[in-house]
């Protein structure tokens, strides 16, 4: 990234979710205490419940918070800053085929997981979210990162923490990498918006059914398209460019990796 750029405008739930982190840092929520209700946030701040809701699957990605179904968010510790060497590696040299080549093989296997383990309030959440996405298409609007939710969602819906967290490091990698940045800008139009939307929805269809397969292949050949289309968009001369990773890796059919 050239030292002139200006630096990536931050969304609004990363907003919250670091003056929350902040506030428990500062005492203002011990370990154990409740944070306000999503609603009281939502107002104090201006913005949907759904940016309040990222902003702290956010927080208890990281271990700083929980969220318990109708009790309330709790905080279980004190989160220190960020070491230099932790920065370090979430901007690290991962070129952005690398990263999708990772996800394909891990979210494959985990919404196969998730078709066995989801909760009926898991279902729900990703429903919702894919809901929220199809209105926000609707009105052009961007400011919520509907996709991203989704994914972590479908992670959580596992109900194992270390998928949780594996996934969270995937997607800071995307957040930190200025060739994935700039790729991304490309696949947000409306037209993409609305091809991975319909991704989504064949996902979550095999998880109703409590189809295993077919949530294993519905996320690759999501994920799939995603590579394609990067593909289209990518300089293959580029010196960063790492395309060339996926033809060494074949798509499994008809079983899991």
């Amino acid at each position: 990234m050239d030292k002139g750029a200006a630096p990536q405008e931050r969304k609004q739930y990363q907003e919250i979710g670091e003056h929350l982190r902040q506030q428990i840092v500062a005492g203002l929520y011990p370990v154990g205490s409740r944070l306000p209700p999503e609603r009281h946030l939502a107002e104090t701040w201006g913005v949907s419940r759904t940016i309040v809701r990222e902003a702290l699957l956010m927080l208890e990605l990281e271990g700083t918070v929980d969220i318990r179904q109708s009790s309330g968010v709790y905080v279980m510790r004190i989160p220190s800053a960020s070491s230099d060497e932790e920065e370090a590696f979430f901007r690290s040299d991962v070129g952005p085929f690398e990263m999708l080549q990772a996800r394909q093989l891990l979210e494959s296997n985990i919404a196969a997981f998730a078709a066995r383990m989801a909760t009926k309030a898991d279902i729900e959440n990703l429903r919702r979210t894919l809901e929220q996405e199809q209105r926000a298409i609707a009105l052009d609007d961007t400011s919520q990162d509907n996709d991203r939710l989704f994914h972590l969602l479908l992670a959580g819906a596992t109900q194992n923490q270390m998928l949780m967290d594996t996934v969270k490091s995937i997607w800071r990698h995307h957040e930190n990498n200025p060739l994935w940045q700039q790729l991304r800008r490309h696949i947000e139009t409306r037209s993409y918006r609305l091809k991975w939307l319909s991704d989504h929805q064949t996902i979550l269809a095999a998880l109703r059914r409590r189809d295993v397969m077919g949530a294993w292949q519905g996320m690759w050949q999501h994920l799939e398209n995603v590579k394609n289309t990067l593909m289209e968009l990518s300089d293959a001369d580029a010196p960063d460019f790492d395309g060339y990773l996926f033809e060494s890796v074949p798509i499994f059919q008809g079983k899991l990796v």
